[in-house]
């Protein structure tokens, strides 16, 4: 089962489904995120598997662990994916017997072999490993359980048009290593990918099944850049009509800019990279591999094609100050981006995991708290307490706009506004841009470290209950996710 994982349909559930099935498992897929939570497969089952790819994916589990057991004490219960073995420690504290993280399908189909011939009971010592980095030969995904692909974030289509989405993985892990990253502490700078005929099947079977739009979910698409530009050849060859998205990082679209051609003339609508900051000395903290002065030049780049870019940020760190804020609103604003950044883009704050390699930064270390399994995550304040205040500001912006369903421009007003007011400074008037709206998922390409009502009581939490966790958030520890 998956909590969430960003409007998608979890590749992370349909890919080892079809290993388990072939090898003659019985398996049920629950996306909790879409379908309710079934008490009777529940108590049935011999082995229930979570799916943790992000933050609030495992947030989401921690509060269904519990229910999980009461239902079912007897069941062998693992978490698998990115965030299970990041948290370890915490999940096996709440109940959890197996973790396991990166390349995790064959392991998966080892534990359930042990449990279904004896040799293991639900409460036996793992013996898969934590992590496994191995070179798979995959299974097409067998998606057959999941709602269909329209109840799922749709394409907006620039004058009010939409495209059902699908979505697959070409690639899982990254080769860099990040600082803030959540894929560093499990893939350590490896990446792995899913073969080219594995990932067309599964394109052909979702279009299909009515997918006007395919959204690749590698981590950044050009990892191999061989492998990108060889499938998206015959992607296009098949499916001329179809259209898609990639995430890309800013140092490989700088790297292989020569390649952005293929991509727009194959059906590329746009491409995602997760800038994270236009100030240099915290991309050098963050380790990301380029400077402002790069991400201009994409920009540039991309506007010469032409192509949209849907940048991504991280805001609000230990060092953002009202000035270094205001300059990124005013760089995104000077370039013309206002329309290529979702509001919630502007009010995340960096999010801290067991593992991140921003520990190992002297000065960070001695600004966090202790690690927090509520949250999971190491706290931290910044200096200027009025910072913490203003990224709680933004969110409440974005959150209020996407439920009133307001422009980008409105929203980024506000967020003007309130940031000058938090720096003291009058803000100067903005004209609306001249440019036409881009198109764009219809859940962006983020995740809200903290659950909300709704979500807990799609896992089965009851109201009251869903009410209280949610009403003890706390809104300073709070982050969002990037990956």
């Amino acid at each position: 089962m998956s909590t969430y994982e960003l409007g998608r349909q979890p590749f992370g559930l349909v890919s080892p489904a079809a290993w388990l099935r072939k090898a003659g498992h019985e398996v049920l897929c629950f996306d909790l995120s879409r379908q309710p939570l079934d008490d009777s497969s529940v108590r049935a089952a011999g082995l229930i598997a979570i799916y943790l790819p992000m933050h609030t994916a495992t947030r989401l589990a921690s509060r269904l662990i519990p229910v999980l057991l009461e239902q079912n004490p007897h069941a062998h219960l693992c978490c698998y994916g990115l965030y299970a073995p990041m948290n370890e420690s915490y999940l096996r504290s709440l109940g959890v017997r197996t973790i396991l993280g990166g390349e995790f399908e064959a392991a998966l189909v080892h534990l359930a072999h042990r449990l279904a011939n004896g040799s293991a009971t639900p409460l036996s010592p793992q013996a898969e490993p934590a992590i496994s980095l191995d070179r798979l030969s995959f299974e097409i995904p067998d998606r057959s359980e999941l709602p269909p692909l329209a109840q799922y974030a749709n394409l907006v289509i620039p004058g009010g048009g939409h495209r059902i989405v699908g979505s697959t993985e070409a690639s899982r892990g990254c080769k860099h290593l990040c600082r803030h990253c959540p894929i560093v502490p499990v893939y350590n700078g490896v990446f792995r990918i899913v073969q080219r005929d594995v990932v067309l099947e599964d394109v052909r079977r979702q279009v299909a099944a009515g997918a006007q739009h395919i959204s690749f979910g590698d981590p950044d698409f050009f990892n191999g850049i061989r492998h990108a530009l060889d499938l998206i050849s015959a992607f296009h060859r098949e499916f001329p009509a179809i259209t898609y998205d990639v995430t890309i990082k800013i140092e490989h679209l700088r790297k292989y800019q020569q390649h952005l051609a293929a991509l727009r003339d194959t059906g590329c609508l746009f491409v995602i990279s997760a800038v994270e900051s236009v100030d240099d000395s915290v991309l050098l903290a963050l380790d990301k591999g380029h400077t402002r002065r790069d991400f201009l030049h994409v920009v540039h780049a991309f506007r010469e094609l032409p192509m949209t870019l849907h940048a991504t940020f991280v805001p609000f760190t230990p060092w953002t100050t009202p000035e270094a804020y205001l300059d990124l609103l005013q760089v995104i604003h000077d370039q013309n981006l206002i329309e290529n950044v979702a509001p919630i883009q502007l009010g995340i704050r960096l999010l801290i995991p067991e593992g991140s390699r921003m520990l190992e930064l002297p000065d960070m270390r001695a600004m966090v708290g202790a690690f927090d399994p509520e949250s999971l995550t190491y706290p931290w304040k910044n200096l200027d307490q009025r910072m913490d205040r203003l990224s709680e500001v933004v969110q409440e912006i974005a959150s209020t706009a996407d439920r009133q369903k307001l422009s980008r421009f409105a929203a980024f007003q506000q967020i003007w506004r309130a940031a000058h007011a938090v720096a003291a400074v009058e803000a100067p008037p903005l004209e609306q841009p001249a440019s036409s709206q881009v198109p764009f998922l219809s859940e962006p390409w983020y995740c809200c470290a903290e659950p909300t009502k709704d979500q807990l009581v799609s896992i089965g939490a009851s109201k009251p209950q869903a009410t209280a966790i949610a009403a003890a958030r706390n809104p300073v520890s709070a982050a969002t996710d990037f990956v």
